[in-house]
């Protein structure tokens, strides 16, 4: 497709959307992202976006549609991102783009309450329910910052354990031994956070239950890791947690941003059976659009203002289209269409395994729920020491061979994959048989 010339004023001026140009020809993912990196710090708005962990120049997103996407110069992918499991029932679904348009004829944000964010929450609520009461906010980070704040103030304690491997989020008292994008750059936490901020912050290992004192305002914990690849818990291990922390009257944070609607119906806590005090959400109750929320016990949750002494506000908390769009994406999300993203998830897990033993790779692709990782060594990793083990440098070889046969994968070898309602069979055996011949050329190329 070709553009009308624009300059870097004038398409602003003139109100244009659409990507950036040059002459009557469309500008390169080059050309854009170094335009963007003249204004944004690294080009990007998440640093993992960067492609620093795998090399290379990113692809810059023109439109999406279903399990496709397509850069500004043209090309097709088919998307096992996305948007990092935000995007469950495929890009620009028709329901939720009905709804989104149906919302904003009727105003974007009004900085007081709305019927949507109501049923939102009771949406969330009638599907988990630990969730007595609900909170919504803007995104994952201030759910689980908010989180932490809730059982500091509701327990009148400091402490907070989490886990290696575990991300939280840009939450400064969690950024410590993080997975995902902190993992990824090889940081063990980032510049920028004081060291007060992680006095009272304990990391101990995944899978390993630790002993807990009455100076402990909560444990946090993805009960599903998937930013240190995808390891599941032991057998055990988070029944102990809600053990522990009921010795000591402590609270179990569990982290379901990215499991949360994504593996069930009702979060990964209603496959492994044990309740959490509080629960944070993001991701999927968006539609794609930028949202958080927290949930939990009647009397821990009304610890909030206003009812509360814990602080919490926020302009855009509950945003009109972001919970319109929610509503639209949970509302595709029955048993059926788990039934269907689990058997998706088998399916494309199995190709993966079959593609890397073709090429000779040692490979571990657990497969829980709707969720598939890929680990390239011999053995299952168990926590975040182990995960780290995986091989880098053949991931980054296998995701640009991926990205040449028109297959987008996260840029760092500790995501997950997101296959989704619009990854039909004919999607997944194009990726399988595209992963087969990237493996064998990463494999040939060591």
């Amino acid at each position: 497709m070709s553009l009308p010339f624009c300059d870097p004023k004038g398409c602003v001026a003139a109100g244009c959307d659409v990507v950036v140009c040059r002459g009557a020809g469309v500008a390169s993912n080059e050309e854009l992202f170094a335009r963007s990196a003249a204004v944004i710090p690294g080009g990007v708005n998440s640093s993992i976006r960067a492609f620093k962990a795998v090399g290379g120049t990113p692809y810059v997103v023109s439109r999406a549609q279903g399990a496709s996407l397509w850069d500004v110069e043209g090309k097709h992918y088919l998307d096992l991102v996305q948007s990092y499991g935000a995007i469950i029932a495929g890009h620009a679904h028709p329901r939720v783009v009905e709804a989104l348009t149906k919302a904003a004829t009727d105003g974007t944000s009004y900085g007081a309450p709305t019927p949507r964010e109501m049923k939102l929450a009771e949406e969330i609520r009638s599907r988990v329910p630990s969730c007595e009461r609900v909170r919504l906010m803007n995104s994952g980070s201030e759910a689980t910052t908010t989180a932490v704040r809730l059982a500091r103030g509701a327990t009148g304690r400091d402490r907070i354990v989490k886990f290696a491997g575990c991300f939280h989020g840009a939450v400064d008292a969690l950024l410590a031994a993080g997975g995902s994008g902190v993992a990824t750059l090889g940081l063990p936490g980032t510049a920028g956070v004081p060291a007060a901020a992680v006095s009272e912050t304990l990391v101990a290992p995944f899978n390993v239950v630790p002993t807990l004192d009455d100076s402990v305002a909560a444990v946090i914990v993805e009960p599903l890791p998937g930013n240190m690849g995808l390891v599941e818990p032991s057998a055990g291990f988070l029944a102990g947690l809600r053990a522990e922390c009921d010795r000591v009257g402590a609270l179990l944070i569990f982290d379901e941003v990215i499991s949360g609607f994504r593996v069930s119906r009702g979060g990964y806590q209603s496959v492994c059976g044990v309740v959490p005090d509080i629960t944070c959400f993001g991701k999927v109750i968006g539609g794609g659009l930028p949202i958080g929320a927290i949930g939990g016990r009647r009397d821990v949750m009304e610890n909030l203002s206003p009812l509360g002494t814990v602080f919490h506000a926020g302009t855009l908390a509950g945003n009109p289209l972001a919970t319109a769009a929610g509503l639209a994406a949970l509302s595709l999300l029955d048993d059926g269409a788990y039934e269907f993203l689990a058997q998706q998830a088998r399916r494309l897990g199995e190709g993966l395994r079959q593609a890397f033993a073709a090429a000779g790779v040692p490979v571990v692709v657990p497969v829980v729920g709707t969720l598939v990782g890929l680990h390239l060594a011999t053995t299952p990793a168990t926590n975040f020491d182990e995960a780290k083990t995986t091989d880098e440098a053949m991931f980054g070889r296998f995701f640009h061979g991926m990205l040449n046969e028109g297959v987008a994968l996260a840029p760092g070898a500790y995501e997950v994959l997101f296959p989704g309602l619009a990854h039909t069979d004919a999607v997944i055996d194009q990726i399988i048989d595209a992963a087969g011949r990237a493996a064998l050329r990463a494999a040939r190329s060591a």
